[in-house]
């Protein structure tokens, strides 16, 4: 069935098979299924640093070749837009969170039963290090113009890539099948779905916030009007809906900016392509409360302040890097979330289901979001007299 070739949808019948499985399973087979999910969470954790490596590194690249004027404005655009949504989200979960009806007390849950074996498959080498490297390489290589250092950056990238897409993908629904199995087993699950829930429609409404703050600003600098902008992107808001791709809704989003009279034509065509690629303040608004959405329920607490905030900022760096999949920002900073937040196998199950089972909203954010900061370079280019020309975007 087609259906179920989205992996949407394969998350969400993964995360109902196991929730009824675990409500009627024996301790017996708990414990075959407590093993497939430790030996599952640890393939996925060893390829967290190639992931990053293969995804930050050659971006930086791309990026330092084309190293323009308008490209150093246009990254940092992104990079603010998407930095500031996170922060928008730190301070609304802080705020929100607590208020939720979050059972963290244990008290009446049962213990799963140990792993029957533990295979173990350490990391090429641990997470933040991966990220050091990652950056030191991608701006060593632009430096010294090491052009074979970047043909094979881009080689390791589309086969990271593939990875992804034939090794990681595909176990995710059987991970998190695995995960809900034993959260329902213990109980807890069945506490807290309806906060899950209402955690999703916090988050939406958080897109549109975002939003009219973007397109607000936008407007105020560029002296046009970005309800003008705005007001054409109905469908590639709807086709990112439908597709959760920004590359599969970029055709789309060309033809919606270039029916605005308020966005010059040179800087649609190198802008939308770009940000269609770097910039994700959805995606990154949403993982930012998801992820403190999971601590408090898994863990019984929130991250420390300090922890939320250089999250919030490795995490801009990452989203510019996000691999081209579903899901693609979460999985691009699985090492954040392991690494700096601390979170376990199921925590991280938990984050992969519940952003997956979104991201269509969050894509959708960030193409409708592409408008805004496309006016930004409107802006930009006549305060400082740039003459329109044709301007070809950077492939990325």
């Amino acid at each position: 069935m087609k259906l179920f070739k989205s992996l949407p949808a394969r998350l969400l019948l993964g995360i109902l098979l196991g929730i009824v499985l675990g409500l009627i399973l024996p301790a017996e087979v708990m414990t075959v299924v407590v093993t497939l999910k430790y030996i599952l969470g640890q393939l996925i954790t060893f390829c967290v640093p190639l992931i990053i490596i293969g995804f930050i590194a050659p971006s930086i690249t791309k990026l330092g070749n084309s190293a323009t004027r308008m490209l150093v404005v246009a990254v940092i655009l992104a990079y603010v837009s998407s930095i500031l949504a996170a922060f928008l989200s730190m301070g609304a979960g802080y705020a929100i969170i607590p208020n939720l009806s979050i059972v963290t007390d244990p008290e009446g849950l049962r213990e799963l039963p140990a792993v029957a074996f533990q295979l173990d498959i350490p990391q090429i080498m641990p997470v933040m290090s991966a990220l050091v490297f990652s950056v030191l390489l991608g701006l060593a290589a632009v430096w010294t113009k090491a052009t074979t250092i970047t043909a094979v950056l881009q080689e390791f990238q589309n086969i990271v890539l593939d990875i992804v897409k034939k090794v990681i993908i595909p176990i995710l629904p059987f991970f998190i099948a695995f995960t809900f199995c034993g959260l329902a087993w213990e109980g807890s699950i069945t506490r807290q779905l309806p906060v899950f829930l209402l955690v999703i429609l916090i988050v939406m409404l958080g897109h549109y916030i975002w939003l009219a703050v973007l397109y607000g600003t936008a407007s105020a600098y560029s002296g046009r009007s970005g309800i003008e902008v705005v007001k054409h992107y109905g469908p590639a808001y709807l086709t990112a809906v439908g597709t959760m791709s920004s590359a599969a809704t970029l055709a789309v989003a060309l033809s919606c900016a270039r029916k605005s009279k308020n966005l010059r034509a040179d800087m649609v065509d190198f802008g939308i392509p770009l940000f269609a690629n770097i910039h994700l303040c959805g995606s990154v608004l949403t993982e930012v409360f998801f992820v403190m959405t999971v601590s408090k329920v898994l863990y019984g607490k929130l991250p420390a302040a300090g922890t939320m905030v250089l999250f919030c900022l490795l995490l801009g760096i990452f989203a510019i890097g996000a691999p081209g999949v579903p899901g693609g920002t979460v999985m691009a900073s699985l090492g954040l979330i392991t690494g700096v937040l601390g979170f376990d196998g199921d925590g991280t199950a938990l984050m992969l289901a519940v952003f997956a089972l979104q991201d269509s909203f969050g894509t959708a954010c960030n193409v409708t979001g592409d408008g805004a900061l496309t006016l930004f370079l409107t802006g930009y280019a006549e305060k400082h007299g740039i003459k329109e020309e044709t301007v070809a975007a950077p492939e990325l």
